[in-house]
Formats: structure tokens, C-alpha cells, sequence
């Protein structure tokens, strides 16, 4: 049976300026500044194989609470008080999640866990009680479900040691993250295809936007704390710095070239199972990049020999970030993005290199091989858009 068409109050109202992203959405992003600088110092105070499938998986919870957050603004009226309610409800969990977020396999994880679950939770909840009478009531119960059972295992996984801990937040996450894939089928409830979920696609882009900009300005605040506490400011770590600020300036105007509001990916396929593609899993892997490449510029400046870490983290933030371009691409136009393979390739051959060499390769050497690679990249990509570009009107 068809569910009855009406319009819940707290639904976000068309017409002019329904797709601007609304004040309390950008202070909601204000707390994930802080988790993604603590993202970045909980990878470089672990930078082992261990320590960076932890950091991974801690960032994929922290993202896929900010996705959901993101999405569910997409249908609630940001001016209502119970949306702007329910908005300072999820800061305050996503605020302790970035708190717990260093000792969440230590001491921390129970209260990780339990501000995931807080989030995860209560937003579906929340949307499936207030969206009665509309499709999206019927969606959200169903990711309500999906969400209930990837919180519960990361609860339960707070009380287990790190290992262990770690395979059942694994286990949780994946679940979570999975649930698009799947159209959140649950046995006796049924599914939500994912044409059932209306999408406003100018006001998830532009979220997806901003949350790119603060991946890069909070590797300028890494940056610039890093510096600003050395002892001695060498023209060495100066150098660095305008190398590492040229390298974000180049990856910004590639994002900007290749998905910014008159390109030709920005006027792609509109679909909402397009649109979960090209948002959630691709900008994902393009944060995380913007993370790692982050983590590089303070190696770079602190630890300037090359050895595996500076190697790994200096080519594999633009690898992620080329993976996400990748998947947005494929997204949005179907088009097989060679110009990412190609950097992508270069970009392993400069490992293969630096992890060659070791440590008669000069640092600043490396990191000149993996800019020039990022520069190209931004070059080659703003030609392309510009011969794409989308007529206006």
C-alpha cells in the first residue's frame, strides 16, 4: 500500500533559497574542525599498521556521522526549534566522539561508542517519528534499524580489548556504512530503494563543499600550531611550509575545478543512488586524503628523513584523494577519469622510489615529486573544465 502524500511540519520548504545551507548546519560543522585535527594527531602519535587501521576506522565513524547529519538536514527545516534542537544534540555527541577520540582503543572507548550510538540513533529516530505520514517516515524506520545494530556493537565493542575492540567496530561500521548498498532491507519491514529518498542535490553538494574546505583549513592549522611551537624556526621548515601551502592550494582548485557549483560533474546524473555514490563514500575518501596530506606536511617539518611513514602518508593522502575524485566522477558522469589514473600511477612510482631509497632520498625531494604530481593534476583539471564548462542559464 502506497503511503499517504503529506507534508510533515518540520519538512524543509521549497521555493527560493531552500537549497542554502543554513547557519545552524555551518555551526554543526564548526565541531568537526576539532575531530578532524584530532583525526590528524591521533595518526601521528600512532603511525604504525596498527595505529592506522585504528585512526581509519575512528574516521570512519566520525564521517559517516557527519554523512547521516548531512543528509537528514537535506529534508528538515532548519529553521524550526525542534530541528535546531535535535542539531545541538548531535554537536554535543559529535563533540565527545572527538574528545574520546585519541584514547577511544585505551580508556575512552565506551564513551566513543556511546555518542556514536547517541547520534546514529537518536537522528532516525527522530525522523521517523516526525516524518509520519511521509515516504521518509518508512525510510528512516528502516535506518533506524541498520543504525540500532551497528551502535549496539560498538557499545559492545568498548568493553572488549583493543583487538578484539577493534574487529567488532569493524564490524559496526561496516555495517553502517553498508546499509545504502543494501536499500536498508530489513526482514519483514522490506526495503527503501533508493529512488524513494528525495534529494535536494545543490544543498548536499554544497555541504560536501564546505566539509572539503574545513579537511583543508585544518592542515593549515596543523601546520601553522606545528610550526609556531618549534624552538627554532629554521628557513628549512619555512620552506616546507610554502611547499605544504602550495600543495593545499593546488589540491583546493583541483576539488574546485572538478566539482564546483558550474562544473560539468555538478550538472551530472541526479540521481539519488548517483548522489550516495558521489557524496558519502566518494568525499569520504577525498577528507581523508586532505587529512593525510596534512599528517605529511607536519612529518615534513618534524621528522624530515625518508623513511616509510613520511613515504606512505606523503603519497597516500593525494592517492585517497584521487580515489574519491574517481568515484565522484564515475558518479555523477560515468566518465573513466584517466588523468587520476595516470597521477595516481605517477604518485606510486614516487613511493616505490622514496621506499627504495630510504634515507639517502632527500625528504624535501620527495615532497617536491609528490607537489609537482598535485600541480599537474590542478592544471590538467581546471583545462578540462574549462573546456566542459556548463553554459549558464
Amino acid at each position: 500500500m502506497a503511503l499517504p502524500d503529506a507534508r510533515p511540519r518540520l519538512l524543509r520548504p521549497d521555493g527560493d533559497g531552500s537549497s542554502e545551507v543554513a547557519p545552524i548546519e555551518l555551526f554543526f560543522d564548526l565541531v568537526y574542525v576539532f575531530a578532524i585535527v584530532q583525526v590528524s594527531h591521533t595518526l601521528l602519535a600512532h603511525l604504525t599498521p596498527l595505529g592506522a587501521l585504528e585512526t581509519a576506522l575512528l574516521f570512519g565513524a566520525v564521517w559517516w556521522m557527519w554523512n547521516y547529519t548531512a543528509w537528514a538536514m537535506n529534508y528538515l527545516d532548519p529553521r524550526a526549534g525542534a530541528v535546531r534542537v535535535l542539531n545541538a544534540v548531535l554537536m554535543l555527541a559529535a563533540l565527545g566522539m572527538a574528545l574520546a577520540l585519541p584514547e577511544a582503543f585505551a580508556e575512552g572507548g565506551l564513551l566513543f561508542a556511546a555518542c556514536y550510538a547517541v547520534g546514529q540513533v537518536g537522528r532516525p529516530a527522530f525522523m521517523w517519528v516526525t516524518m509520519r505520514g511521509h515516504v521518509l517516515s518508512r525510510n528512516y524506520r528502516n535506518l533506524l534499524v541498520w543504525s540500532a545494530v551497528a551502535a549496539a556493537l560498538f557499545v559492545a565493542g568498548a568493553f572488549l580489548p583493543t583487538v578484539p575492540r577493534l574487529i567488532a567496530w569493524a564490524i559496526a561500521l561496516a555495517i553502517d556504512v553498508a546499509g545504502p548498498r543494501f536499500d536498508y532491507r530489513v526482514p519483514g519491514l522490506g526495503s527503501t530503494p533508493m529512488e524513494s529518498w528525495p534529494a535536494d542535490v545543490e544543498h548536499l553538494a554544497e555541504r560536501n563543499r564546505l566539509v572539503f574546505i574545513i579537511a583543508l583549513g585544518e592542515s593549515i592549522l596543523i601546520m601553522g600550531f606545528t610550526i609556531s611551537e618549534l624552538p627554532e624556526k629554521t628557513p628549512y621548515v619555512f620552506l616546507i611550509a610554502v611547499l605544504g601551502f602550495v600543495g593545499l592550494f593546488a589540491l583546493w582548485w583541483s576539488y574546485f575545478a572538478l566539482a564546483g557549483p558550474e562544473t560539468d560533474a555538478s550538472h551530472g546524473d541526479g540521481s539519488t543512488a548517483a548522489l550516495r555514490g558521489a557524496f558519502p563514500y566518494a568525499h569520504g575518501l577525498m577528507v581523508a586524503g586532505a587529512i593525510l596530506f596534512a599528517v605529511a606536511i607536519e612529518l615534513h617539518i618534524t621528522h624530515p628523513e625518508t623513511g616509510p611513514a613520511l613515504v606512505l602518508t606523503s603519497i597516500g593522502g593525494p592517492l585517497l584523494y584521487l580515489a574519491g575524485n574517481i568515484l565522484f566522477l564515475r558518479s555523477r558522469t560515468g566518465s573513466v577519469a584517466r588523468a587520476r589514473y595516470v597521477a595516481a600511477g605517477a604518485l606510486v612510482l614516487v613511493g616505490i622510489v622514496g621506499l627504495a631509497l630510504g634515507h639517502s632520498l632527500p625528504a624535501i625531494a620527495l615532497g617536491v615529486a609528490v607537489l609537482a604530481v598535485v600541480i599537474a593534476l590542478a592544471a590538467v583539471t581546471q583545462l578540462a573544465a574549462g573546456r566542459e564548462q556548463v553554459p549558464a542559464g
